[in-house]
């Protein structure tokens, strides 16, 4: 499974940063890994760093099924830990929605 990690330029990375987040969606999904074959991060300031707010930094997952069709979540907080966490668990549970249909089938 590859993780592509991807932010606008509101958003402070590095590769350290990059990387730490791809660990992290790895880990999280690792159990789906042969049936994903690409997972895309993108984590934007939905405000701008000026303006600032409780949920300004949102990270969207989208999830490259083979076979399927990508499955996509988003989740908003106050920084870039709280929104990837929100959207990793957010795709375990489509990705369990999902591909635990296709077992029972």
């Amino acid at each position: 499974m590859l993780v592509q990690v991807n932010t606008d330029s509101q958003v402070e990375s590095s590769a350290e940063i990059d990387a730490e987040i791809a660990e992290r969606v790895t880990k999280a999904l690792n159990r789906f890994g042969p049936q994903i074959t690409r997972v895309e991060v993108h984590v934007t300031d939905e405000n701008s760093g000026a303006k600032g707010g409780d949920t300004d930094i949102r990270c969207s997952l989208e999830a490259r099924v083979s076979g399927r069709q990508p499955v996509v979540v988003r989740h908003d907080a106050a920084n870039v830990d709280q929104a990837t966490d929100g959207a990793v668990k957010k795709m375990r549970s489509a990705l369990e929605r999902a591909l635990g249909k296709l077992g029972r089938r």
